[in-house]
């Protein structure tokens, strides 16, 4: 039977994507969870693999075009179980009548992303059966996240061929949610992406992403320019064959956009001054998406739902600050990285062995405690996609080395927007590092469902008092702690950071408890 292969969600916000390469032909025949295609969005290059077995029959893009989100990206011929009792309706043919043949197409709706770091649901009710006929955009089951209850709709007309889970059954993302058959005329155009023309340069695919075209400027046609710079465009009800691209072969960049916008304000401006008024320039209107918008709701859900409490101390570091001066170098040679984050991180993980209250992870109604076994530990990262918290899998059983090398990698991803899923998975207790930029003490928001997270002031060089009774500079840094004061009390918190405060000032203490 032929199926459709619809694009999924490949990342929050995202709608559209540039086709990079693909990966097979038509004909080909593929094994499930082959990578198929790799596409580029805004954020990041996605590889899209193959949810089951069969032979490629339809490529519906060329290489630089741009596929939509919840269209067909290809078209597969699968094999049919010989003895499964299934009520598939096989892709057909027929005559109707005078009219044009029509033809019967099965293709598996793909359980979108549903939230940030959300990779299974609960199929709560089924509002639909097999055999049903359903509309576009007509509700067809409700599902329970972790955080909420969501309606899934129908992205199209069409006969539910198969519900693929029974109620009460856990759903994985990005694997078949149920079957549609959808009947079309052959003479029917559904919406086509645009073709290439011959003289279309293709963009190449290098190790760092995309080959610009080669400068000039826009051609007649369809415009070159990444999904970002179109999104940019349509936010300013821009024609993009009116912007001079500056890019190799014309294609338009993002300081394009803005360039022409700003030489198409100067005659309104000049008009104000002219009738007396000043021009102040016009307000910018960003719609909030993507990793902002995933951001914005999970702080809103722990602010409203997270009973906040704050603990501050300072750390006196002298000590620390000089061991890792000693090491710096040493390791330097090796490759590794060596700053003060992986101490602060396993002399975390020491102090929870301790107190494994503070790494655990309460559910929405505050009924259920879970004590993570692991020492998953967050770190959050100011990258140019906004803020991330991947996590340090696995602390208690890492060297200090070993996890200076992970916030090395962790860090480096983040930045540049490539963390992978797994790594923003399963974070039991978070640091945030705001003193790197600036400030001493902060009030940090609990990464939901975690219990705990601690804000790093900067360092600061200041007078105090020895154990003489003498004032000499010390190297010293505020920390500010948030618990949930659902399940942490005050004296439980302030006994934790007591423990973890002598792992760090004393650091002989931390390596004698290190296995």
């Amino acid at each position: 039977m032929l199926k459709e292969f619809i694009l999924p969600d490949i990342g929050e916000g995202v709608v559209e994507c540039e086709l990079i390469n693909w990966l097979v032909a038509e004909g080909d025949n593929i094994k499930e969870d082959q990578p198929i295609v790799e596409v580029m969005t805004d954020k990041a290059m996605v590889e899209i693999p193959a949810p089951y077995d069969g032979v490629i029959t339809k490529l519906h893009y060329r290489q630089g075009q741009i596929a939509k989100v919840h269209a067909p990206l290809f078209q597969v011929e699968t094999k049919a179980e010989a003895n499964e009792e299934s009520p598939m309706v096989p892709a057909s043919t027929a005559m109707m009548g005078e009219g044009e043949p029509e033809q019967t197409v099965v293709h598996d709706f793909i359980l979108p992303d549903i939230g940030e770091g959300i990779v299974e649901c609960e199929l709560i009710d089924w509002l639909v059966a097999e055999g049903d006929e359903v509309e576009e955009d007509q509700p067809i089951c409700d599902v329970m996240t972790d955080k909420a209850s969501v309606q899934i709709p129908a992205k199209e007309a069409g006969t539910i061929a198969k519900l693929y889970y029974r109620k009460g059954q856990v759903a994985r993302v990005h694997q078949p949610l149920f079957a549609l058959a959808v009947t079309r005329s052959m003479a029917d155009k559904v919406e086509k992406p645009e073709q290439a023309t011959p003289d279309t340069p293709q963009p190449q695919r290098l190790a760092g992403g995309l080959r610009d075209a080669e400068q000039g400027q826009p051609r007649a046609g369809k415009a070159l320019a990444s999904p970002a710079v179109r999104r940019l465009a349509r936010e300013h009800e821009l024609d993009l064959s009116l912007v001079p691209g500056s890019g190799k072969r014309g294609r338009i960049v993002k300081e394009d956009i803005n360039r022409y916008l700003e030489s198409a304000q100067p005659s309104a401006q000049g008009t104000n001054a002219a009738a007396g008024t000043a021009a102040s320039g016009q307000d910018r209107i960003e719609p909030i998406r993507g990793i902002q918008a995933a951001m914005a709701r999970q702080m809103t859900a722990a602010a409203q739902t997270i009973p906040h409490f704050t603990y501050c101390e300072e750390f006196d570091l002298t000590e620390l600050v000089a061991l890792r001066s000693r090491l710096k170098s040493q390791y330097a040679e090796a490759g590794i990285k060596l700053t003060l984050m992986p101490f602060f991180i396993k002399a975390l993980s020491l102090a929870i062995s301790q107190y494994p209250r503070l790494n655990s992870r309460v559910n929405d109604d505050c009924t259920e405690l879970t004590y993570c076994h692991d020492h998953n530990i967050g770190m959050a990262v100011d990258g140019k996609l906004g803020l991330l918290v991947p996590n340090i899998k696995r602390v208690q059983n890492l060297s200090i080395v070993e996890v200076a090398e992970e916030v090395t990698r962790l860090g480096d991803a983040a930045r540049v927007g490539k963390v992978a899923p797994t790594d923003l998975q399963g974070g039991s207790i978070s640091i945030s590092n705001i003193g790197a930029i600036g400030g001493t003490v902060a009030t940090p928001i609990i990464n939901k469902p975690e219990v705990a997270i601690v804000a790093l002031g900067k360092l600061q060089s200041l007078p105090r008092f020895n154990g003489k009774g003498e004032v000499e500079a010390r190297t010293v840094m505020q920390i500010s702690w948030s618990g949930d004061h659902r399940v942490i009390d005050g004296g439980t918190m302030a006994r934790f950071c007591n423990l973890w405060k002598q792992y760090l000032e004393q650091p002989e203490q931390m390596l004698l408890r290190m296995r």
